[in-house]
């Protein structure tokens, strides 16, 4: 799916859980302190601030699904034995570094 079809379905869907729970988008808006306009844009699947989309969730009490769309990552037992218990802080580039940042050259 591109990114416009994921914010036209999620806007869908948002606006389908509004209608059930038999809000008004100016309701909506109220109560989650954003303005109508804002609520017209996310359910018209346009780009929108995610502190607003929170904030709507949390109104149409959709939060507690966030675990089945972003769900917690899980450690695999053999990184749990290479990193002693220890949680990765950072992702790695994947690349080596010898320490010279200039290309290798021949050097007869």
């Amino acid at each position: 799916m591109t990114d416009d079809a994921i914010l036209a379905e999620l806007g869908r869907r948002l606006a389908r859980c509004r209608i059930d729970r038999q809000l008004t988008q100016a309701e909506l808006a109220h109560q989650a302190g954003v303005s109508k306009r804002t609520v017209e844009r996310i359910e018209a699947g346009a780009s929108t601030q995610m502190v607003s989309v929170i904030r709507i969730s949390r109104i149409l009490d959709l939060i507690p699904g966030i675990e089945q769309w972003i769900p917690q990552p899980g450690l695999r037992p053999m990184d749990l034995i290479g990193r002693k218990g220890k949680t990765r802080q950072r992702a790695s580039s994947g690349r080596k570094t010898t320490g010279a940042d200039k290309p290798w050259t021949w050097d007869p």
